[in-house]
């Protein structure tokens, strides 16, 4: 049998390296579309701004597209896939749309250009930045291109250029970091050749990406501007040696590429052959004793570097090859399970039966968790899902307590608590803001406006002139007169002072309350899934019904929403209650009385209040303010201290208190 000629062998081998790159690219292109992350094989270019990155793309492609004349050069990312054709006499170009799927070739180095800064400017515009890490992937097939993919990052800068946020440096150079870090990405670092080593701006950013060089490939641009210094062999050497900054087994290549901007493709490739050997020339001519050949000829010109990133990325193709297979077949087998629970959910759709069965189940167990979080318990983690009192009054919106001034703070508002334990500490947070609030004073226009209402029936006009006129407090004139008809006067305006006072704080403590009973839902449906995370087999999985989802969590937010009106109106009915007049029998009474030595007769009162003449105590103490009682209940106070009259109850606030009652 005869051998395959060398000839063909090549041809084999290259076709086989172009198919291995043809995959890579193609599950590159895939993973960039859906957000998927595989080690495969990349050239990251980083450097600073204007240092040769997107002039070196261009001379990898084979062609120019002067990406370089974009403001700012790269904004964005630019992912080249290079796909070397023997057949593309003209580049192809195609742009990666929203899917994995690319759109129509492009060939004319202009419209290429435009549409890199279009779409790098409509994207910008709408995420309002100045650059972003979202890259443009383009996928370019041409004669004289290699087969490899590089990443083309933007620039790093000192300062934000006019116009630009301050922090766009910042947010360039964590951008660099993020694409540069994996370590299945080869670095290439472009610094001009101009740059002294020991004042490189952005080496020491290299060293954090990769501190020890070993992925690294440094790239001196623009050599030949550095050509005309050097007179003698050891000062080349010196500077091609990189004073043995990065070890023996990393050393710079030194390229330099043209600057005409406006040559064919022909010429432009001609012009770099051409730049390459003159630089050749003057190194083994003009320098005196030339340059060691032997250590660094074979890192000198772009074609060396070429070569050296086309083996390096073979290298690495083929090593990386196994255990990106074995992650495909992992992800494979993962999307089949996906493919198969939706299948069978699919199919369970279909029996409406079922479906409503499971609905009332998926229901009535969140409101079984709902009630395990009102009773007590520590699932989910108060620390991670509690709020504190001062988290709860941000969240609501509900930052104070109308008409307090002084901060309250509950019992545990520190602690981060949840459900009943939070629901207990607003309802003590509220009587504390009742307790803490000072009694109102009654302007003295709604003061008149009462007395004289009552003052034919009453005779309380004199009372009203009086307290119009005085300074002094409202209630010592009432009590100086209650004997003279003002009592009823009296208890008016205590009823309008208890509803002007009261009122504003139960409303907002049913609102405080309401945002306690909202926060349940989330958290019953944590509780949930923490429960059937534990016994994967039996739970059924409602998450993906997202519309009878919604559905539940809008009828839930009605539901406290209605209850906390409800609420509203009856704690305002019970305070109506408590504060109209008697409307039966002969008529109200008010009487008062002086409790300053009611430590003395604290034993005594419930039994001998009732035989007392409570006038006697009207005119006998000095009485500093007013409070109605409440006229068919009992009222709590901070003393706990209660007085019984005919059946009634009244709490002896301050020194004064006017009793209504029926007789």
């Amino acid at each position: 049998m005869a051998r395959p000629s060398i000839s063909s062998s090549a041809a084999a081998a290259e076709a086989h390296s172009k198919s291995r790159f043809e995959a890579y690219s193609r599950l590159q292109a895939a993973a960039v579309a859906f957000g998927e992350k595989f080690p495969i094989p990349e050239i990251v270019a980083i450097g600073g701004q204007s240092d040769g990155k997107s002039t070196l793309l261009e001379a990898l492609l084979g062609f120019r597209f002067n990406v370089r004349e974009v403001e700012m050069g790269t904004r964005r990312p630019l992912t080249l896939q290079m796909v070397h054709d023997p057949t593309a006499l003209e580049p192809r170009c195609r742009f990666q749309e929203d899917s994995e799927e690319y759109g129509s070739p492009m060939v004319l180095g202009t419209d290429i250009a435009a549409l890199i800064k279009q779409r790098t400017e409509s994207h910008l515009e709408k995420i309002q930045a100045a650059v972003s890490s979202k890259p443009i992937v383009m996928r370019a097939e041409y004669a004289h291109c290699p087969n490899f993919t590089i990443i083309d990052t933007p620039g790093f800068k000192m300062e934000a250029t006019r116009g630009e946020p301050k922090n766009t440096p910042d947010e360039i150079r964590s951008m660099v970091k993020t694409f540069a870090t994996p370590p299945h990405r080869l670095i290439l670092f472009l610094q001009q050749s101009s740059v002294e080593w020991c004042s490189s701006l952005w080496l020491n950013t290299l060293r954090e990406i990769d501190p020890t060089f070993s992925r690294t490939i440094i790239v001196i641009s623009k050599f030949d501007n550095r050509l005309k210094e050097f007179k003698m062999r050891w000062e080349v050497d010196t500077f091609l040696g990189a004073r043995g900054r990065f070890g023996d087994n990393t050393r710079p290549f030194f390229v330099a590429l043209p600057n005409d901007c406006g040559t064919s493709n022909e010429d432009f490739r001609r012009q770099i052959c051409e730049l390459e050997n003159r630089v050749l020339r003057q190194l083994q001519d003009d320098v005196k004793g030339g340059f060691d050949e032997e250590k660094y000829g074979s890192y000198i010109g772009f074609s060396r570097l070429k070569e050296y990133l086309e083996s390096e990325l073979h290298n690495r193709y083929k090593a990386a090859a196994p255990a990106t297979l074995a992650l495909l077949q992992q992800r494979c087998g993962e999307i089949g399970v996906d493919l198969t629970r939706l299948d069978m959910k699919l199919t369970a759709m279909s029996d409406v039966s079922r479906l409503k069965r499971l609905a009332v189940f998926h229901v009535g167990s969140i409101c079984n968790h709902m009630l395990a979080l009102l009773d007590g318990t520590n699932d989910p983690d108060p620390g991670q899902f509690g709020i504190t009192t001062e988290d709860e009054q941000v969240q609501s919106g509900i930052h104070s307590w109308p008409g307090i001034d002084i901060p309250i703070k509950p019992t545990n508002s520190d602690l981060k608590l949840y459900g009943g334990a939070a629901f207990d500490r607003v309802v003590d947070e509220f009587f504390q803001a009742a307790y803490s609030k000072e009694r109102p004073q009654l302007p003295k226009d709604k003061v008149a406006n009462i007395l004289l209402a009552h003052a034919k029936r009453g005779g309380s006009s004199a009372i009203a002139r009086e307290a119009a006129q005085s300074k002094d407090n409202v209630g010592n004139i009432l009590l100086a007169h209650a004997g003279r008809g003002g009592s009823e006067a009296a208890a008016a305006i205590a009823r309008e002072a208890a509803q002007s006072w009261l009122s504003p704080l139960l409303d907002t403590a049913c609102d405080r309350l309401a945002f306690v009973l909202q926060n349940l839902f989330e958290l019953a449906l944590v509780r949930k899934q923490n429960r059937d995370s534990k016994y994967p087999d039996i739970a059924e999985d409602m998450g993906g019904y997202i519309r009878f989802q919604a559905a539940i969590r809008c009828s839930y937010c009605k539901f406290v929403n209605e209850l906390s009106r409800q609420c509203k109106n009856k704690v305002q009915g019970h305070l109506d209650t408590v504060t109209i007049p008697c409307l039966s029998g002969a008529g109200t009474l008010a009487d008062s009385f002086d409790l300053s030595d009611s430590e003395k007769r604290q034993d005594q009162q419930s039994t001998s209040l009732k035989d007392q003449d409570l006038s006697s105590h009207v005119h006998g103490g000095k009485h500093k303010d007013i409070v109605i009682t409440n006229a068919h209940g009992e009222w709590k106070n901070v003393q706990g201290l209660h007085m019984k009259y005919q059946g009634h109850y009244t709490p002896p606030y301050a020194k004064c208190v006017v009793i209504v009652f029926l007789p």
